[in-house]
């Protein structure tokens, strides 16, 4: 199996499944003689939990993690970064009885066919307990670029059919006191209504994540093949769930007028801005010092428990009521998900930049 690898300085290898003993991941790259905070680390891997709330799985793992390279008395040795996290709480025989199922708009038909063979308990390696890696990964990452000035702040602005139109950049103390980080009061309440409405239903629901990268300085990026925002997108798209992805204007630019859309410049003291940032923080693939903003799409989770239709691996007909502990709603644990692809992706771009410097 390829693909497993992200970046090109900085790197994250990652292996595990959902139901292997342990999930976990190798960074190489990152600088040596860096002081990590590993409460903070720790403090992303938290945030990434299941088990939060009435839309999250109740599957409880302990996530403990576990360092065995490249880092000594918190600082980093410039030597490849070795890590796992046990899976304690994983109950197998939950599928036993789907194991030769092809659940509507899962991996299961896919893997088989590519592979020949699957992980059927809890979806293998195409599960979303695979980002556990990536978080950890990018908390460090995120310490790396909150020390040169770079900042990223992720938030909920939908879910279902309730959406917070405000295009402030919220408090990042408000958006993790709101269980379902959505930082408006009002668009929560309405959350909170759709959430108790799909579980009574036995169904799911999507949502939209808003990202920020704030102190970004100009000249990251690498056309043609690697343009900071196409990266971006890659990263993006490669998370669980994800459907949909836009940068800056979005799709809103199709609706404009070049005389609309463009960014006109100007001088604020000794920093070129623009007045406007319908091109996102990034023009012709490379980083302009603004803000660099996303919007990136989940689609409802496919574990619902409603009766659906569906085939065995023998081409058989039949009807499936999945069963077992599932997210109604993935969108509120993705944010630190976000934050981490987001990180991994700019510092691996940083310490590029440095190189050709």
């Amino acid at each position: 199996m390829a693909a497993n690898t992200i970046g090109k300085i900085f790197q994250l290898h990652s292996f595990g499944e959902s139901h292997a003993r342990a999930i976990g991941g190798i960074i190489e790259g990152f600088p040596s003689g860096f002081e990590l905070d590993m409460e903070l680390v720790k403090t992303e891997i938290e945030r990434r939990k299941t088990n939060q709330g009435d839309f999250s799985s109740k599957r409880k793992e302990q996530d403990k993690l576990h360092i065995l390279s490249g880092i000594f008395d918190n600082k980093t040795l410039g030597t490849p970064i070795a890590f796992y996290v046990e899976n304690n709480d994983a109950i197998s025989k939950d599928y036993d009885k789907i194991k030769d199922i092809y659940r509507p708009s899962h991996a299961d038909f896919t893997w088989q066919e590519k592979y020949g063979i699957r992980d059927y308990r809890g979806g293998g390696r195409s599960s979303a307990r695979e980002t556990l890696s990536r978080v950890i990964a990018g908390a460090m990452a995120k310490q790396f670029l909150m020390k040169n000035g770079i900042n990223i702040t992720a938030w909920v602005s939908q879910i279902g059919e309730s959406v917070w139109k405000s295009e402030s950049i919220p408090n990042k103390e408000i958006i993790e006191k709101s269980k379902f980080r959505c930082p408006d009061a009002e668009t929560e309440k309405q959350i909170q209504n759709n959430i108790d409405n799909a579980i009574a239903e036995g169904d799911t629901l999507g949502g939209i994540i808003k990202c920020n990268i704030s102190g970004m300085p100009t000249g990251l990026g690498e056309p043609v093949f690697d343009k900071l925002n196409a990266v971006l997108a890659h990263a993006m798209m490669s998370i669980n769930a994800v459907k949909g992805f836009e940068f800056g204007s979005g799709f809103d630019a199709a609706r404009m007028k070049g005389s609309d859309h463009n960014d006109e410049f100007f001088v604020d003291g000794n920093k070129v801005k623009t007045k406007t940032n319908n091109s996102g923080g990034i023009q012709g693939g490379i980083s302009n010092g603004m803000d660099i903003n996303m919007r990136i799409a989940f689609k409802p989770i496919a574990s619902i428990s409603k009766e659906q239709n569906t085939i065995n691996n023998k081409g058989e007909s039949l009807k499936v009521k999945i069963k077992g502990r599932h997210d109604v709603c993935v969108v509120p644990r993705a944010v630190p998900i976000v934050e981490a692809m987001a990180a991994m992706v700019i510092m691996d771009f940083y310490l590029l930049q440095k190189i050709n410097e």
